[in-house]
């Protein structure tokens, strides 16, 4: 490796914050987006989980549980990373579960939820389905909606057959009702799956009235969540439902919500293939979230791309950071789970772990270096808050990919600029073949998806679709006028301004046809416009041109963005990324005249 490309490498990875325009710093302590903390946390209760803590919830006529111990752990570092106490009881609560926690556990006296010990804990002030909001995926909407359908149908008398003003003195709220027949054989069943189907139902409802696709998964759970605020969640229910201690309340308002979103019976967590019970997932995260408090959209966002660890995340629709789009570096959580999952399956092993996050970024992304260079920056920053073993593996597991990515770049710009190329023609050769990798990678999984054959080439990807204003003609990110060509099975169709005038079309006269087709060109162009996470096919070429004292670090900062208009620059920031990253370029190799 000769000096130049030896300084372009070293000054492009000295600063996470010149890998990406994603305003990482912010994200430590929890502005716009809250997945810092989530792997804060995580990191924290792998500590504990791996020195041997006992995670599990039982009724022991005790003050504490060493939960109780790693909980606090969790919602620490969470918090450390500016989470707010109702957002750092839901992840370390949702991260103990998925490493293995139970949601529940308990008679009346003794009695523990996970969900209200991590809020006790946190110091969250307790509130209510009512005031737990979705994700945000373009527009959001909340509980309310599931909360005021249940209790309409509550009050037409549409949950359950029992009447409550026949009910006996002596029978209500007694063992007479809630340990026999009335309770666990008509009453508790019925209004667990009747109310959660109606607020599964009504939070579907309230995402396509807002003008959004709706969540299954998220509608489910908070629609399981508001019945289970209903009915009594620790119930018994009849044999019929299924065994003894095995199925209760919980698991039925599951089932039933579910059932009404189109979740399939069984999901899985990508690298280690375990199986999971869609019923219990929901209806144990159904009692979490009740008594969580009332987390705040972001704290949901983060919430929502944990789920996305599961390989049907796209059916599910439970967020963006489980592939094949990568999304930007503040939604990628889903790792965290799935890093999580690993090291328990290998016994807390971090070298197995990382194979299979290296796997995972590999085999179901849809630009899998640049994905693979993605989290690593994010793991990177959130080791600035807490290190741990969660964010260790997932390093390692994209160390090779990352500095191997840095070094072509920088090794292909030193040979292009030295054969006569300019550094805007560098830049504009790796994005178009970034580009060609997108397109490839998209039809060959969308084509094995669909079943069928697939050719998709983006022909236009510019700015200033609907707008003539600089910024929005200079940066194509914010209002992308895109033409792509598909082929399908040798026909092909032109779809021209996909998302000014193809998309609208579609959408308002009912074009089913076009409907059908538009996701095959969305995916890949919704890739290339959330480019600004990664940056490296700017900033390493800009390096290069400023060690070869080809150009000034200004001028090389500004022909690099300039050549990355079609591609990585579609947001702003770059050029001063560049800038940064040549200038300590020209340091480095001042610094190496004597070597």
């Amino acid at each position: 490796m000769n000096k130049e490309v030896c300084a372009a490498v070293m000054a492009s990875v000295s600063d996470l914050q010149n890998l990406t325009n994603d305003r990482i710093e912010a994200l430590t302590k929890g502005h716009g987006m809250t997945n810092i903390g989530a792997m804060c946390a995580a990191n924290a209760i792998a500590t504990e989980l791996f020195r041997g803590a006992n995670i599990k919830l039982t009724d022991e006529d005790s003050g504490s549980l060493e939960i109780d111990h790693v909980l606090k752990k969790g919602i620490e570092a969470a918090e450390e990373a500016g989470a707010c106490p109702a957002n750092a009881a839901l992840f370390a609560a949702t991260i103990c579960y998925f490493a293995g926690s139970n949601a529940q556990a308990g008679v009346p006296a003794g009695n523990r939820k996970i969900g209200a010990l991590a809020r006790m804990i946190a110091g969250a002030d307790r509130t209510g389905v009512i005031a737990i909001p979705t994700p945000k995926s373009n527009n959001k909407v909340s509980g309310f909606a599931a909360v005021q359908a249940i209790y309409s149908a509550m009050a037409e008398g549409k949950l359950t057959r029992i009447d409550g003003r026949k009910i006996p003195l002596g029978v209500a709220g007694g063992p007479l009702y809630g340990h026999n027949t009335l309770g666990e054989d008509i009453g508790f069943p019925e209004v667990a799956m009747n109310a959660a189907r109606i607020g599964t139902e009504a939070m579907m409802q309230a995402y396509w009235g807002a003008g959004v696709s709706a969540s299954p998964i998220i509608c489910a759970i908070i629609g399981s969540a508001a019945a289970l605020e209903i009915v009594h969640p620790d119930a018994f229910v009849g044999e019929e439902y299924g065994g003894f201690f095995d199925v209760n309340s919980a698991y039925l308002s599951g089932k039933a919500a579910c059932e009404v979103a189109g979740i399939p019976e069984k999901l899985h967590i990508r690298g280690t293939d375990e199986e999971y019970d869609s019923a219990r997932i929901v209806g144990d995260l159904g009692v979490l979230l009740k008594d969580i408090g009332a987390p705040t959209v972001v704290g949901m966002m983060s919430f929502g791309e944990m789920l996305c660890a599961f390989k049907e995340s796209v059916e599910i629709g439970a967020g963006f950071s489980g592939g094949p789009i990568m999304p930007p570096l503040g939604h990628m959580t889903a790792d965290t789970i799935i890093t999580l999952r690993a090291l328990i399956k290998y016994g807390g092993n971090v070298e197995q772990a990382a194979d299979v996050i290296a796997e995972v970024k590999k085999n179901e992304w849809l630009d899998p270096e640049i994905a693979a260079v993605a989290l690593n920056t994010i793991s990177r920053k959130t080791e600035q808050v807490r290190r741990g073993l969660i964010t260790r593996a997932m390093i390692l597991g994209t160390e090779g990919v990352r500095s191997a990515a840095i070094y072509r770049r920088a090794q292909k710009a030193y040979e292009d600029i030295n054969a006569g190329k300019s550094v805007e023609e560098v830049v504009r050769e790796l994005d178009l073949e970034r580009k060609t990798t997108i397109e490839t990678r998209a039809a060959a999984m969308l084509g094995a998806m669909t079943g069928h054959e697939l050719k998709i080439e983006i022909t236009k990807l510019v700015g200033g679709a609907r707008r003539n204003h600089p910024f929005t003609n200079a940066y194509y990110g914010f209002d992308t006028d895109a033409d792509v060509k598909l082929t399908i099975d040798g026909k092909t169709f032109e779809l021209k301004g996909l998302g000014q005038k193809v998309i609208p079309d579609a959408i308002f006269n009912d074009k089913k046809d076009l409907l059908e087709i538009i996701p095959l060109a969305a995916i890949p162009v919704s890739e290339l416009q959330l480019s600004g996470h990664s940056i490296i096919n700017i900033t390493v070429p800009a390096a290069v041109a400023a060690a070869m004292k080809a150009l000034e670090p200004k001028e090389a900062a500004k022909l690099a963005e300039k050549g990355g208009k079609g591609g990585s620059a579609a947001i702003p920031g770059a050029r001063e990324k560049a800038l940064e990253v040549a200038k300590l370029a020209v340091r480095i190799m001042d610094s190496t005249k004597c070597v």
